[in-house]
């Protein structure tokens, strides 16, 4: 992701100007939004509860406790730092930075010397909090609009944000229960194989987000919502078949993050006068995201450097990315002006990709080494099995980490 941010500030207007993309422009938009989808369908399909039921609770309080604590001392920060943009703002601000993404830390995954508790745990929270935070990000993006959109009274935003998820629920039925029944029937009668079944559930992956689109419901939540239920309807059973999927999705990441650099980059960093949105995406990087997680934490039996290491590595990605570009159209489509929300997000989450990306390696060399001089076998040390890391196109095969 740096590699890539940095080319797209080198392309971008404010560099040779080879990709004079604008940040409203459709294309970007589509582009963003089918890569979000995608890899939304891909982790919840792909996901194993059998490799993480005996140690459920650790994910799950970073899925629980640490997201939702997450947003809300998020929106908390923003509303005093930046109080004239008021609460619908600095909600929907805590929700967009809220997800984090494996691939800005992934020497963490590659390194065999972090314990697979650790790493399991940071994994599952990558692959699945961008998914749950989604419904959170369109009710603060609803609350935000509402002033301009339905003039300032009466609830209509919610319903309206309400009817999105239901019609996402839909068509997530439609697509991942009876679409994923479909394909495990033919998959069992041998009407199929592997390569078609790659295409297959790449075909439900892009129905799923557009299907629900089409009848005015939300894309991400339909793919998010439409994996888990393709997922236990195929009973894990097409898990290879999906990494097709993933690995598309992966992809399309690298080019989002090209993007980013050539579009928000490029756009907010030379102009940014106000600090006050960097103190922001420092403060969300440390105070908002370790807070969060040492609460979740509490009574986990974990160490002190455990904590701190699982706090820092919470690196703002592609979901981030994904939401702010939604943010910034739906904002000047309801006449609302979104540069403070736009600088604050470009800003945490190029912060995250330098400071993140360069710190991944030394920490989790330094983490290892703590934990291999400890007196005594740590708890985050117990037998665990090894688990496949979220977007494995990403996934290094070096050993050389200690």
């Amino acid at each position: 992701p740096m590699v890539f941010v940095v080319v797209g500030v080198a392309l971008g207007s404010g560099g040779l100007g080879l990709l004079p993309v604008s940040p409203n422009a459709e294309s970007t938009k589509v582009l963003t939004e089918i890569t979000l989808a995608l890899l939304l369908f891909a982790d919840a399909s792909t996901l194993r509860l059998r490799e993480v039921r005996s140690d459920a609770a650790l994910p799950a309080r970073l899925l629980s406790i640490g997201l939702l604590l997450t947003i809300f001392i998020g929106a908390v920060t923003a509303r005093i730092l930046m109080p004239a943009e008021g609460l619908a703002f600095a909600c929907l601000l805590g929700a967009i930075l809220a997800p984090t993404d494996a691939a800005l830390g992934l020497p963490i995954f590659n390194n065999p010397r972090v314990p697979v508790r650790i790493r399991r745990a940071l994994n599952l929270e990558s692959g699945l909090n961008d998914g749950i935070a989604t419904p959170f990000v369109l009710l603060f993006l609803a609350f935000a609009t509402a002033s301009e959109t339905h003039g300032g009274g009466g609830l209509g935003w919610l319903a309206g944000a309400l009817a999105e998820i239901g019609l996402a629920l839909v068509a997530a039925l439609a697509v991942g229960g009876v679409g994923g029944w479909l394909l495990a029937q033919a998959t069992r009668r041998r009407w199929t194989s592997h390569g078609p079944q790659q295409l297959a559930v790449l075909g439900l992956a892009l129905a799923a987000y557009f299907g629900s689109v089409a009848i005015g419901g939300n894309g991400f939540i339909a793919a998010f919502v439409g994996g888990i239920l393709f997922r236990e309807i195929t009973r894990s059973a097409l898990v290879e078949a999906t990494e097709f999927t993933e690995t598309f999705g992966s992809f399309l990441s690298l080019l989002i993050w090209g993007l980013f650099g050539a579009v928000l980059v490029t756009t907010v960093v030379p102009r940014t006068t106000d600090l006050r949105p960097v103190l922001y995406a420092i403060l969300s990087l440390t105070l908002v995201r370790m807070v969060s997680v040492a609460a979740a934490l509490v009574g986990s039996g974990l160490r002190r450097d455990t904590v701190g290491m699982m706090g820092w590595f919470g690196p703002r990605g592609l979901a981030s990315v994904v939401f702010t570009l939604i943010a910034l159209d739906s904002f000047r489509e309801a006449g609302r002006a979104e540069a403070t929300l736009v600088t604050a997000a470009t800003w945490t989450i190029l912060l995250s990709v330098v400071l993140h990306g360069l710190s991944a390696t030394p920490l989790s060399k330094w983490y290892a080494r703590r934990l291999e001089a400890a007196p005594e076998p740590p708890a985050e040390t117990q037998d665990a099995p090894e688990m496949r890391p979220r977007r494995h196109v990403l996934e290094g095969h070096s050993t050389g980490t200690s």
